[in-house]
């Protein structure tokens, strides 16, 4: 997952304990913990640290697994033991060289990091990370066997059905399924932050698909079409062609794939794709498949990040240099951090982060602090006392000394009086013309940076410009950094032709004072 400047929402996390339990009982990882144990002392392993043909057999048994997808579980749970240090190998070097395969060159024992999480794991006094980093060794393992190059095709197919491919070819093949599966899970991600928000506004997917045990709610499941479309289909496309169908089903296909060998890790919950849609688009191509209808989608499968694959995946955007914010990351940040973040969170995460840092404070302190750090003439200052006026909303009447000490600021006394008349307090002076030209301006400002030219914004320039007759005769004139800006945008969006036609002249006016 490579770095990049990620506008990501924050996200809710469960807490550590509760999530290393999660882990432990991904089937995945329970799988390799199992392995581990029985290995006991010592099992016989090859040259390449696999297990042999009879120790896999019992291996197998131990685990309790049927069917003909018994070994490769076995041996996938073995790979992971491997690989994350639960189980060490003890080849001696010549014996790893000389050893032909499928005999015997050494042993495998349990390591440190067994010792570390021992047998009964959280349950035994773990550490809840110790524990959360060994699932994200085990999920990156799963990953990398997930998107690794098709060894038959580049060995060449023995039956002659397949085409030979170059270890180049082989590698990019790899390097772009891996990079499809990481926008995958990045855009669950995004959706996950959204079930975060229709929980806290009632939204209609509130309620949970389903609950895991310790009470988290469970996401909403996202049909596999509509992942697919996410990853493929330009923003501004409002009717793909049949080409692109045609591309959207062929990521659907592979999707699946990776998506059936992911969810034994715990990363994801995953209803597969209808095995007849699949043989259907192996006999006649993916066009075949053609757009699902409203009835048969769920054929088509369904895919969420669980409560641990949220945590798993911020884990792996975190280390890639993302931002990846948590709700009640800012609780103990200073209120020049918390305004300063908080400019690019949505309306619900502003609440829940603000309700969090007030109950560290005391109200009239916490609304002073607030302020004071609301001061400034920036490029952020608009949307910094947006945001401070969303906080201090959270506020009650023990705030009220510290708003009123600013009442005479020009640049918060605007804000101070709407908080007050709010709250109906008594003798809130009435603004000056100037006060209200500068917050009209202020507020526009905040918009402007926060949604660009959006619909929302058309309307809140038409309601505030209703209010004031004289708005363009006087707005030019007002000493703000963003006048000019607001001006023009209002010259943009405003519905009537000729109220655009007076803001354009008098964002001209204002452009043309700041440069004398």
């Amino acid at each position: 997952m490579s770095a990049s400047p990620l506008a990501l929402p924050p996200v809710r996390l469960l807490p550590a304990d509760v999530l290393a339990r999660q882990a432990l009982a991904a089937p995945l990882l329970d799988r390799a913990l199992r392995l581990t144990r029985w290995a006991g002392e010592q099992r016989r392993v090859d040259g390449m640290g696999e297990l042999l043909d009879d120790e896999l057999t019992s291996a197998v048994q131990a685990l309790g697994l049927t069917g003909d997808e018994g070994p490769l579980d076995a041996l996938q749970a073995w790979g992971v033991a491997v690989d994350t240090g639960l189980l060490v190998l003890e080849i001696e070097e010549e014996a790893e060289e000389s050893t032909p395969p499928g005999e015997a060159a050494g042993q495998a024992v349990p390591g440190e990091v067994y010792a570390r999480i021992g047998q009964g794991g959280a349950a035994d006094g773990a550490d809840p990370y110790d524990v959360l980093d060994l699932w994200l060794g085990a999920v990156e393992c799963a990953l990398a066997e997930t998107t690794a190059p098709d060894y038959d095709n580049l060995l060449g197919d023995p039956d002659g059905d397949g085409e030979a491919i170059s270890p180049e070819e082989a590698d990019r093949e790899a390097e772009e399924e891996a990079e499809l599966l990481d926008a995958a899970l990045v855009n669950l991600y995004a959706l996950s932050a959204l079930d975060v928000a229709d929980a806290e506004t009632g939204g209609a997917s509130a309620e949970p698909a389903g609950a895991d045990g310790d009470g988290a709610r469970d996401g909403r499941a996202v049909p596999l079409p509509v992942l697919a479309a996410s990853l493929v289909l330009p923003d501004e496309m409002e009717q793909p062609s049949e080409a692109v169908l045609e591309e959207v089903t062929a990521v659907m296909l592979r999707l699946d794939e990776h998506f059936r060998l992911l969810e034994a890790t715990g990363l994801v919950a995953y209803t597969p794709m209808d095995e007849a849609l699949i043989e259907e688009a192996d006999d006649e191509g993916a066009a075949a498949l053609g757009e699902p209808d409203d009835d048969e989608i769920a054929r088509y499968g369904a895919v969420r990040l669980t409560p641990l694959g949220v945590y798993g995946v911020r884990e792996r955007l975190a280390d890639a240099g993302a931002y990846a914010p948590v709700l009640g990351d800012l609780a103990e940040a200073g209120a020049d951090e918390l305004l300063g973040a908080l400019g690019s969170y949505p309306d619900h995460a502003v609440r829940i982060e603000a309700e969090a840092w007030l109950a560290r404070r005391e109200p009239a302190a916490a609304a002073a602090e607030l302020l004071a750090a609301a001061k400034g003439d920036g490029a952020d200052g608009p949307t910094r006392r947006l945001v401070c006026q969303q906080v201090l909303a959270v506020l009650g009447a023990e705030a009220e000394p510290a708003v009123r000490d600013v009442l005479d600021d020009p640049h918060l006394g605007g804000l101070a009086r709407v908080w007050l008349t709010e709250r109906h307090a008594p003798d809130v002076p009435s603004p000056t013309t100037d006060m209200v030209y500068w917050l009209t301006i202020d507020t526009v400002a905040a918009q402007l940076a926060a949604d660009g030219d959006s619909d929302e914004l058309a309307a809140l320039i038409t309601e505030l410009v209703a209010r004031h007759e004289e708005f363009f005769a006087d707005a030019w004139r007002v000493e703000h950094p963003a006048t000019a800006a607001v001006l023009e945008a209002i010259g943009r969006l405003h519905p009537d032709r000729p109220t655009a036609k007076a803001s354009r002249k008098a964002a001209f006016k204002a452009r043309s004072r700041s440069r004398n």
